[in-house]
């Protein structure tokens, strides 16, 4: 059994999903690994990881505009604001969305499905440069 650790960074433009698949291919590959799993963790409390559409932009466009509606900039709905009006409402949807993804490595290749890509999903304003914590283990 081999593992691998290591850390992305990835930079954001601000608010919105970041397609990060070919990134973590790109890691993958040199490994060599034809069975196992790969953990993909984000470092962050303010930006979570998921697995979504990587064909029909609207998806992500409707994904967007849910979690505006989810958890809204609005000041009087939350006590904590310590960091601007954005940040309570990042955090909130880091908790629903999550920081962690685990994908299996089938003959070498991430299982990913046909329309399935990996995304970071950005939820302050400002760009920002997120890590992503990866380990690979398998054979």
């Amino acid at each position: 059994m081999r593992q691998a650790v290591d850390i992305l960074s990835i930079p954001t433009r601000g608010r919105g999903l970041v397609e990060i698949t070919r990134d973590v291919r790109n890691w993958l590959e040199p490994h060599t690994v034809q069975a196992g799993l790969l953990t993909l963790f984000c470092r962050h409390t303010s930006a979570g990881l998921l697995i979504q559409e990587n064909a029909a932009r609207d998806v992500r466009t409707d994904l967007e505009a849910f979690f505006d509606r989810l958890a809204p900039e609005d000041a009087s709905q939350y006590r904590y604001a310590d960091e601007g009006p954005d940040d309570m409402p990042a955090h909130i949807r880091t908790a629903v969305i999550g920081v962690q993804l685990t994908i299996p490595i089938v003959e070498g290749k991430l299982a990913l499905g046909t329309w399935q890509g990996i995304y970071l999903f950005e939820h302050r304003r400002a760009p920002h440069r997120r890590q992503i914590a990866l380990h690979l283990i398998g054979e």
